[in-house]
């Protein structure tokens, strides 16, 4: 009896994922636009963290959006605002951490659990956000870097390692941006080894003569290339572009 009952909700779930997944491919059909929420949460409790958040608005995203939005434009998409970037309430509670080395039942099982942990914590917006983003904000006087943020394209939400700080806040767009475009299918296009992006689809023009220093990064290549064995992180997203091959995995190219 028991058997049964595990299969028939074993059953359910796979429906559920599938007709999402379903779902999700028919979005990047870009008919309309996808309207994203970013909720704050201060890790550590740390009050100079908390008084940068307390003082966040949607304008500070704003720059992301309109990013993508005249990138998307460039690849000919006929959307007006395909992103938009709403500013959620601050979070109080930590997001799943992914599995540190685990194997794919762990991250099957990661991926269910902060899947939902989101529909935990939905907010009422206007616009009911189709992407969510927890913005994991440190002090970066208590941490010289960060771990690799996570998002994911199945339920299009993602946990994003950020620096509490204004002085950081033109390089945490571009960690946000990036993270953004995984929610939407784009994938990494760097070495995992030595973070050096991959050519040709890591570099922001790949047809450069002479090929270095590459002026700008392709975002999801994560860095802008000096040479062969140099590469920089953008200190803004005027410094990165989305590439021919990342457009195609989110569909503004067919």
């Amino acid at each position: 009896m028991w058997k049964k009952i595990r299969i028939f909700i074993l059953l359910i779930i796979l429906a559920v994922v599938l007709i999402q997944s379903l779902q999700d491919q028919a979005d990047l059909n870009w008919k309309n636009s996808f309207y994203v929420a970013v909720y704050p949460v201060n890790v550590e409790n740390n009050p100079q963290v908390e008084q940068y958040i307390q003082q966040l608005t949607t304008a500070d995203f704003a720059e992301s959006a309109e990013f993508i939005n005249s990138e998307a434009k460039r690849y000919g998409l006929p959307l007006y605002r395909p992103i938009n970037i709403v500013l959620g309430k601050p979070i109080s509670h930590l997001p799943p951490a992914p599995p540190v080395n685990g194997g794919i039942f762990e991250v099957m099982l990661w991926s269910l659990k902060l899947r939902y942990f989101a529909w935990q914590h939905e907010q009422d917006f206007s616009v009911h956000p189709k992407i969510q983003l927890y913005l994991l904000y440190f002090d970066p006087k208590q941490h010289r870097s960060l771990s690799h943020s996570t998002a994911l394209q199945k339920g299009r939400v993602g946990r994003v390692n950020l620096f509490g700080d204004a002085s950081y806040s033109q390089q945490n767009l571009v960690v946000l941006s990036h993270e953004l475009l995984h929610t939407l299918g784009a994938t990494d296009k760097y070495d995992f080894v030595n973070n050096m992006p991959a050519f040709p689809d890591g570099y922001g023009n790949p047809q450069q003569q002479p090929l270095f220093p590459q002026a700008k990064a392709e975002l999801m290549g994560g860095r802008i290339v000096i040479s062969e064995s140099k590469a920089v992180i953008p200190k803004n997203l005027a410094q990165t572009v989305i590439g021919e091959k990342t457009a195609r995995e989110i569909g503004w190219v067919k």
